[in-house]
Order: C-alpha cells, then sequence, then structure tokens
C-alpha cells in the first residue's frame, strides 16, 4: 500500500507546483538562495547584462574558476540579476529545498490521511470491537 502512495504523492506534487505561477516560483527560489548564502550581483552595466545573457534563464550553472567551484542562477527576466554561492551556499540551499518538499508531503500525507477512513454509519468508536460485544452497547 505504502508504494502505491508514492507515486500519489508524487503526483499531488506536481499539480500544487502548478498552481503557482512561474513569477511565485521564481521569487520562491530567489528567497531561497538568498537565505542559503548566495550573494545577489545586479546586472547594471553592458559588459554583465552581456555576461548574465550567456547563463541560461534561472537554471543553476556550475563553474570552476581558478580551482574554486562557483554556483551561478541567473535571471534576467525578473530582477535582472545573478546569484553566486559556493559549494556551502550550494548545499544549504539543497538542504532547504529538501527540507521544503518533505514538510510538503508530510502536509499532504496528513491531509490524505485525515479522510482516509470511511466508518459509513458506524461511529469511529466501534471501529475494530469484536461485533459479540455489539448487542451490551446502547442503541
Amino acid at each position: 500500500m505504502q508504494s502505491q502512495s508514492i507515486p500519489a504523492l508524487g503526483a499531488i506534487s506536481l499539480v500544487l507546483a502548478a498552481c503557482r505561477t512561474p513569477q511565485q516560483a521564481v521569487q520562491s527560489k530567489e528567497n531561497q538562495l538568498a537565505a542559503a548564502g548566495f550573494t545577489l550581483q545586479p546586472a547594471n552595466s553592458p559588459k554583465r547584462i552581456a555576461a548574465m545573457n550567456e547563463f541560461p534563464q534561472n537554471k543553476f550553472v556550475r563553474v570552476t574558476s581558478g580551482g574554486t567551484v562557483v554556483y551561478v542562477y541567473a535571471d534576467p527576466a525578473g530582477c535582472q540579476c545573478a546569484y553566486f554561492g559556493n559549494q556551502t551556499a550550494w548545499s544549504n540551499y539543497r538542504a532547504a529545498v529538501f527540507a521544503n518538499q518533505l514538510a510538503n508531503e508530510q502536509q499532504m500525507i496528513a491531509t490524505m490521511n485525515q479522510d482516509a477512513f470511511d466508518f459509513g454509519p458506524w461511529p469511529p468508536l466501534l471501529v475494530g470491537r469484536d461485533l459479540r460485544s455489539r448487542a451490551s452497547l446502547p442503541d
């Protein structure tokens, strides 16, 4: 039964994620990036704009420069900026995303379990009792 619920949770997650507008999704991601330790750099010169436009929009790129790994997230359409982070910032971001997904799944499971039991015409207190003892219960 549990193996059947995993695909269902994945499908529900996709549906809920689709409810957000692309702008809301990008804003949420940018808030998480800042909280994780990424640094916002505005594309406020022609040289920076050209450099930012070389990166895929709203995607992470791992760049190695002089032996140092830097993670870049460019947002030319939104903030006209790029976020730069080191390995620690990237790890913090991934941990926050994982924690958020876990919390969303737990909330969905709780919601699904809330309505999972259909007791029909029987009050919940009678479920699981030995039916032979039913005669002693008040009508």
